[in-house]
């Protein structure tokens, strides 16, 4: 399969780490980005082909990632316009609608909107991912397998939801960076050098993840067992319920979707 990149920052290079050499040759890997920089590292360390602008080898390639900046898709689907035809076309940037995409790009049906987040970047990401009616299943199946190289994937029905998956997971590894930023300076605060609260606090994260993720039963259940009534997990807890923290959470993942579907919106202006 033959996959061009359009943009070749950190998710571009997570991608085609996860897909060189296992999914496709390296060598049907094209990248284009302006960044002379940027395309040279990727030669020397994936052996992918590059250009400076779109060129004819997106115009030969089965799939075309986007992988540019959100304020800059509109100008790309201009120039990317005269190359696409029947190519299965991914976008990873965050507001941009599928319709609008479609639309610049003349009408083109076959779009599969993906919401990656971070953690792709060692493997580890969850990619949400809806697809306009005009994608085959087989377009499909490709553009599952190729968010696959960088974490897990989830489908959804409705491209509305798409604002859901960006707050909780797009936007959520910034969520926990804060948490464990907040337990790091409670550490240092009761007498813990640096060091030590940081490798406390990343371990306890790490660890109660996988704890999670490895368990069969709901995480409010292995929260009930690490609280013994009266105890110091309690009166941790108990405080955190007296500031309504959990309220807040809430709040703050709602805000991120609202503000998703905002930009939706104003991206998609003609």
């Amino acid at each position: 399969m033959k996959i061009s990149f359009i943009g070749g920052g950190n998710m571009a290079t997570a991608l085609i780490s996860g897909l060189a050499g296992k999914f496709t040759a390296a060598a049907d890997i094209h990248v284009v980005d302006p960044n002379p920089a940027s395309l040279e590292k990727l030669v020397q360390q994936f052996g992918v082909t590059t250009c400076g602008q779109i060129d004819a080898r997106v115009a030969h390639s089965d799939v075309i990632v986007l992988a540019v900046k959100p304020q800059q898709m509109r100008e790309v689907a201009l120039h990317l316009l005269p190359q696409v035809s029947t190519q299965l076309v991914l976008t990873i940037a965050a507001g941009i609608r599928a319709p609008d995409l479609s639309r610049w790009l003349g009408g083109h049906a076959a779009i599969v909107r993906c919401m990656p987040n971070t953690p792709a970047l060692i493997g580890q990401g969850i990619t949400g991912m809806v697809a306009l009616p005009g994608v085959s299943p087989a377009q499909r199946a490709a553009a599952n397998s190729i968010m696959q190289a960088v974490g897990s994937t989830v489908w959804l029905e409705d491209e509305a939801q798409i604002d859901a998956v960006t707050a909780v997971s797009g936007s959520g590894p910034a969520y926990v960076f804060y948490f464990i930023e907040a337990v790091q300076q409670a550490a240092q605060e009761l007498g813990l050098s640096a060091v030590q609260g940081q490798q406390l606090a990343l371990a306890t994260f790490t660890g109660a993840a996988q704890l999670a993720a490895q368990s069969t039963e709901p995480v409010a259940v292995l929260r009930e067992r690490v609280t013994s009534k009266g105890g110091t997990t309690y009166a941790a807890l108990t405080s955190m319920e007296a500031s309504g923290v959990k309220d807040r959470i809430v709040a703050a993942v709602k805000a991120a979707a609202v503000r998703g579907r905002e930009l939706g919106e104003e991206m998609g202006r003609d």
